[in-house]
């Protein structure tokens, strides 16, 4: 058999014009326009899996189909579930995009296309590795199971549902079959350029939607206002009133369950050299703002937050209309710290809101997802093993990190079938998620196959 790092190095091209036939296929989960389109992406995966000889499932739901795979078990070796999603945003806006947003194009050694990072690019490395192995080593040295999905970029009803037991896997009982020892997924990002990381911390995440009503229509603001709660003054009021100057949100029992980071952990972020001056240029702020009495990794990575996500009421066309509106609303979450409930802060929120709301106002709170947050203890042997594959990988040992974004399904693994994940970011910051002009650096992508290939190894000399 070939030795495995020439392989790699001789498939490059190869592995690469894989991406870019991925990456071509738009399949928008969000859009119905682009149905045909996911049942393109379903299949083409659906390929590549059976051409491995991994028993493969094209898994039919009410919506988008759920990809599973598995390789042959391995006595006494870890069993991994490598978790993706195959679909991607929205392209829009289109006319911000350099180049097409579907026709992958490089520059500066980056391929630019809507997927290229989230999530196409990075998840398709261990199915690659996958084939390297294969093709040089022979049996994998230990199980693998992939679980590809195609909404995650619009709610994952289908794998909830999934979860819940409504279909199975294989003939099999959902959870049963995803039983694993540790999940593997890449959909992250690298500390910098040149800094591999492992991302070993989420927030969690309360999301609500708060309207309020007032007069049962729009009113002269000169011959009712003063006389009338205004809803437009009262949203304003309320949300206003959640957080204090010093940045600390005022529910009460809101930090009950937080906790401190140690000092090792605070040490560690200061040894990393966030540059804050490059932070600030990058996002285009003249300075920093947030929790008072702590640094800026500190408030993004482990400290909760609140921000308001949209705002809506009254007129808002050409010129001027004196209106008291009828109606207002907001959309507005909470990013929480791994010991915090969601359903805690959503209950303690309703009730302050309650309180505080004015006479002659409606108030209807909705809530509208959450989800816990997550840490992997930084003495797992698991991410041992991932910091040495990623050493292999990259010619540098990667850092270790938080992420003040949450991923649900995470949460879900260590919950249904009580696993930690390794979050095994090749991505950059700036890679344009959501955005136009995504990109993905295609030497991390090379590195991220040789990074997974390494990993499969590492986790196989653990032991079960």
């Amino acid at each position: 058999m070939p030795n495995l790092a020439e392989y790699l190095e001789a498939n490059a091209n190869q592995f690469q014009e894989a991406l870019f036939e991925l990456l071509r296929i738009p399949s928008v989960s969000a859009d119905p326009a682009y149905s045909e389109d996911m049942g393109r992406a379903a299949d083409w995966l659906t390929e590549k899996f059976e051409k491995l000889g991994l028993k493969t499932e094209r898994i039919t739901t009410s919506s988008y189909p759920i990809l599973y795979a598995e390789s042959p078990s391995v006595a006494d070796a870890p069993v991994v579930l490598v978790y993706g999603h195959y679909d991607v945003q929205p392209p829009d806006p289109l006319d911000e995009w350099e180049t097409p947003a579907f026709e992958p194009s490089v520059r500066n050694g980056n391929v630019y296309a809507r997927g290229a990072t989230d999530d196409k690019g990075q998840f398709l490395t261990h199915l690659l590795s996958v084939e390297a192995w294969l093709a040089t080593r022979g049996p994998l040295p230990v199980q693998i199971k992939f679980l590809i999905e195609g909404e995650e970029e619009c709610g994952s009803e289908a794998l909830n549902e999934l979860l819940d037991g409504k279909y199975t896997i294989l003939g099999r009982p959902p959870l049963e079959a995803l039983e694993a020892d540790v999940a593997v997924i890449s959909d992250t990002s690298q500390f910098g350029p040149g800094r591999p990381a492992i991302t070993y911390g989420l927030k969690g995440i309360a999301y609500f939607q708060l309207n309020l009503t007032g007069p049962n229509q729009d009113l002269h603001s000169g011959s009712f206002g003063g006389a009338v709660s205004n809803p437009a003054n009262a949203l304003a009021a309320l949300l206003a009133s959640l957080i204090d100057g010093d940045g600390r949100i005022q529910i009460p029992g809101f930090y009950d369950d937080v906790g401190g980071l140690t000092e090792s952990e605070r040490k560690q972020f200061e040894e990393l050299g966030f540059d804050e001056a490059a932070f600030k240029q990058q996002i285009g702020v003249g300075a920093v703002t947030g929790e008072k009495g702590f640094s800026t990794l500190e408030r993004k990575w482990a400290r909760p937050t609140f921000d308001i996500n949209g705002l809506w009421s009254g007129y808002q066309g050409e010129g001027a209309k004196t209106v008291l509106p009828a109606r207002a609303g907001a959309k507005f979450s909470f990013r929480l710290v791994p010991a915090q409930d969601p359903e805690k802060i959503a209950s303690a929120l309703k009730s302050y809101l309650q309180e505080h709301c004015p006479p002659g106002i409606e108030l209807e709170l909705q809530e509208m997802h959450h989800a816990p947050g997550v840490v992997v203890p930084l003495e797992s042997p698991y991410l041992s093993a991932a910091s040495r594959a990623i050493e292999a990988g990259f010619g540098k040992s990667p850092v270790y990190i938080r992420e003040g974004g949450s991923i649900p399904i995470v949460t879900s693994f260590k919950t249904l079938l009580n696993m930690d994940t390794l979050l095994l970011g090749w991505g950059q910051n700036d890679d344009n998620m959501h955005s136009p002009n995504e990109k993905f650096s295609l030497e991390d992508f090379q590195k991220g196959i040789r990074s997974s290939a390494h990993l499969w190894e590492e986790l196989g000399q653990l032991g079960r």
